[in-house]
């Protein structure tokens, strides 16, 4: 746990790097301190080319943060919904001591990789009505954790966690939401994949969807033979979502196109909301859901809030991760705000810093893990050492002024 210092959060996206610096505060919760956010583009999308993307925009945007350069050069990061595998398994009441054995052989059935190929993790999140053991599942490849760390290297970071979106969400709303009454969702619209929560009564599930925002710029970039970064561009100026109906068509046959085109995508995450409604209630003995939180760069496309309140007739509002978090007075809180239902994961990495989560994967290879507690109890040695030469020497200093 950090007491004193500051520390960077970074959201590795599949097309944008949030990053930001906390530091504690004195009524336990965070400030922030600095933040900025920046987009990758078509090229972070190529597996063979990200890492470099990816570096080359971190070291662009740690110097220039909306408060000037970084100061910390302590990370915690997370990894993006499409590059983690995760699932929710329910195992049977069992002796305590076997548990571990159980998820182990879970894994071995479930993930998609052998095992030596991955670095996985668990965490119990509760009990079902039936009796039976909630399991998170998740886990990583080797490749993809090993390339943050070449990252960080490069950059001149030091790593301390790495973690997972829909976690890193859960957490999140938690510290700033805590236990609302009902069942509560929140639809974190990424570029790749989209993360949909659910939070009721102390419990938690999630899902990961593989429909994102990048669906709507690649199928207008294929509709009118144009680039994907100028379609992207134009998505984000003038793109909204169709409202459908008797509604009057814009002008512009390109602003057209592309609202018909982000409804056509939006109404397959829907669909794929519905059934995963549908799951939650028939599976895992959930109730209706009662209120959706949306967030994710996606999410502010002008009428999709509107869109998902007529088809799930529901209240919509936005996520505010900075809600209990205290903003560094010279932040602009109006251009904040434009940009804070972006930052979910950003704070939800955080919060890791500050006391016990509800949820906490570490998908930190055991080595690093061990390296990184030797060099913790070293700094400890050294500094019992110092202080033990440093009393030797006054000790010293005082019989030879005495004589």
């Amino acid at each position: 746990m950090l007491k004193s210092k500051s520390f960077l959060c970074i959201d590795f996206g599949a097309t944008t790097v949030k990053v930001a610096e906390f530091e504690p505060n004195e009524t336990g919760s965070l400030r922030l301190k600095n933040y900025t956010l920046r987009s990758m583009g078509e090229a972070a999308a190529a597996e063979g080319e990200r890492e470099a993307v990816v570096l080359q925009t971190l070291k662009e945007v740690l110097t220039l943060g909306v408060q000037g350069p970084f100061e910390a050069s302590v990370i915690n990061v997370c990894a993006p919904g499409f590059q983690v595998f995760s699932k929710f398994v329910k195992l049977p009441a069992t002796d305590p001591g076997k548990v571990g054995q159980i998820i182990q052989y879970e894994a071995q059935q479930n993930v998609p990789f052998p095992l030596e190929e991955v670095v996985w993790d668990y965490q119990i999140l509760g009990t079902a009505p039936s009796g039976e053991l909630e399991v998170l599942l998740v886990a990583i490849k080797n490749e993809v954790v090993e390339s943050f760390f070449r990252i960080g290297e490069q950059a001149g970071l030091e790593l301390h966690l790495v973690d997972v979106s829909s976690a890193a969400l859960c957490n999140a709303y938690r510290f700033n939401y805590g236990d609302a009454e009902g069942c509560v969702m929140l639809l974190d619209i990424g570029a790749r994949s989209s993360n949909l929560l659910f939070f009721e009564q102390g419990r938690v599930y999630s899902r990961s969807i593989n429909i994102g925002a990048n669906s709507i710029t690649q199928d207008f970039a294929n509709e009118v033979k144009m680039k994907w970064d100028e379609a992207e561009k134009m998505k984000i100026e003038e793109g909204f979502v169709s409202l459908g109906g008797a509604y009057e068509e814009p002008s512009n046959p390109h602003q057209a196109l592309i609202s018909k085109i982000a409804r056509q995508v939006m109404t397959r995450l829907h669909i794929q909301m519905n059934q995963t409604i549908q799951f939650y209630r028939g599976q895992q003995g959930g109730s209706p859901p009662t209120r959706l939180y949306l967030a994710g760069g996606a999410s502010l496309l002008p009428y999709t809030a509107q869109f998902f309140a007529e088809k799930l007739s529901l209240p919509v509002d936005y996520f505010n991760p900075f809600r209990n978090i205290q903003i560094d007075p010279s932040i602009n809180l109006e251009e904040m705000a434009r940009v804070a239902h972006q930052f979910g994961e950003v704070v939800g990495l955080g919060i890791r810093n500050l006391a016990q989560c509800p949820v906490e994967l570490n998908l930190m290879p055991a080595s690093h893990l061990k390296k990184q507690q030797f060099n913790a109890k070293r700094i400890y040695f050294v500094g019992s050492v110092l202080c033990v030469l440093m009393t030797l020497l006054a000790f010293g200093w005082f019989f030879g002024w005495t004589a």
